[in-house]
């Protein structure tokens, strides 16, 4: 049984005979079972992603070429530098989320000149009046918006008493403005500042103001202070966490004595208000004898964004660092790559230098290997190709049963054509 077995397989797999029925032919130049190669096209190859170990070099590589060892010390402080790159790098992204402000002084100059009446010396000159010119200059101007002077409302009348810029993304940056009136006369003018701050800043009800300790600040600021006010004070609902139990200070702010997280910004909206312009009294007035200009300093501190911020920013969302950076970890990739394969060359002409003969035969047990595997064959082929593998017992027991299976079949051909059927 065993016998019939083993001899039905050797059959399949060698396939003696003729092509009958059960059979089919098979294409010149394939191996019986082997189904025709159909070329399809395959998915381009996902690129792998690389890795530390892809730069670093073999150590039989370092053990030929005492040099390398500088080149992987070199690597060790590049990968410390990496990461504390990476790790300010974050530092930075956080550094930039939060605002960042110093304290600058805003030095404001304001000064005045007169220009003195001029009588025509010729037929055809006009006379020209005596006009004064008032100048307004500032280091920090760049900070400021809608900067309006007022004149003497009883001398220059309800419409031409008041000048006044105001800033927009459009407007070019400027270190100072003037003014140009006719007169002789001394003239009151107060100059209003509005300092544009980033993020915008806020004036309190006096109220809340008295109760949060600050008297102007941006709204993130504000809504923080309010929050640790409440945190401190305990009036955070125990049931209901998002629930606020107002005291009496609150109440007489917020004119309710509960009220949820969510409505506090529009409660707070009604609370907050412009913050005052800075106002500066200026007299423009006859400069006395000998003195050309008149002129008056002021200094202010102002809160400003961090200049570093800018670089930071620069240095954070510039791709070009990161390109420049992965441009030069490809080429150390492409040339490590480059040294293992002249390595696995070296190593295949070692081999065979040192062992010819030993060499050739794993090579061609590698080869035969291999081709089995792409064929998809199974046994032993070496063994196949020489006449004693079918010299056995089992082979001539396979074509005594192959023969009677030939022997059955052209028989039961023959009594089919002659009508004859077989008891």
């Amino acid at each position: 049984m065993h016998s019939q077995q083993r001899s039905n397989v050797q059959m399949s797999r060698h396939g003696y005979g003729t092509p009958g029925s059960g059979q089919q032919m098979r294409r010149p130049g394939t191996f019986a079972g082997q189904q025709p190669h159909v070329h399809r096209p395959q998915p381009p190859p996902i690129p792998r992603k690389k890795r530390y170990a892809d730069k670093c070099i073999h150590p039989k590589i370092r053990e030929l070429e005492p040099d390398a060892e500088n080149y992987m010390a070199l690597l060790a402080s590049e990968q410390k530098l990496d990461s504390t790159l990476s790790r300010k790098k974050l530092d930075m992204q956080e550094a930039l989320k939060r605002p960042s402000k110093v304290k600058k002084r805003l030095r404001i100059y304001i000064s005045h000149t007169f220009i003195e009446e001029k009588q025509p010396e010729k037929e055809n000159e006009e006379a020209t009046l005596p006009m004064w010119e008032l100048r307004v200059e500032g280091r920090l101007l760049d900070e400021q918006t809608a900067p309006p002077v007022k004149l003497d409302k009883e001398m220059y009348g309800p419409d031409q008493h008041l000048v006044e810029w105001h800033r927009t993304p459009q407007t070019n940056e400027t270190d100072g403005f003037q003014v140009k009136r006719a007169g002789d006369r001394p003239v009151k003018c107060r100059i209003l500042l509005l300092l544009d701050n980033h993020p915008a800043k806020f004036k309190l009800h006096p109220r809340l103001a008295k109760v949060l300790g600050i008297a102007a600040e941006t709204r993130p600021k504000i809504i923080e202070a309010l929050w640790q006010y409440i945190k401190t004070h305990g009036l955070q609902d125990p049931q209901e966490r998002d629930i606020i139990n107002c005291d009496t200070f609150l109440s007489q702010c917020f004119g309710v004595q509960r009220m949820r997280f969510m409505e506090v910004p529009n409660k707070l909206h009604q609370l907050l208000q412009q913050i005052d312009p800075l106002e500066f009294n200026h007299v423009i007035q006859r400069p006395k004898d000998g003195q050309e200009q008149v002129s008056t300093c002021y200094d202010i501190d102002v809160e400003m964004e961090d200049p570093v911020k800018q670089y930071m920013a620069a240095f954070v969302h510039n791709p070009g660092f990161t390109n420049d950076l992965q441009i030069l970890d490809q080429k150390c990739y492409d040339i490590i790559e480059q040294i293992n394969e002249l390595k696995t060359r070296r190593d295949f002409y070692a081999r065979f230098y040192i062992e010819p003969t030993h060499f050739i035969e794993g090579w061609l047990m590698s080869q035969n290997s291999d081709l089995k595997t792409m064929n998809d064959l199974n046994g032993d082929m070496e063994a196949e190709r020489h006449a004693e593998a079918y010299a056995g017992h089992d082979t001539q027991e396979g074509v005594q049963r192959y023969m009677f299976q030939k022997v059955n079949q052209k028989r039961l051909e023959l009594e089919q054509s002659l009508g004859v059927r077989s008891s």
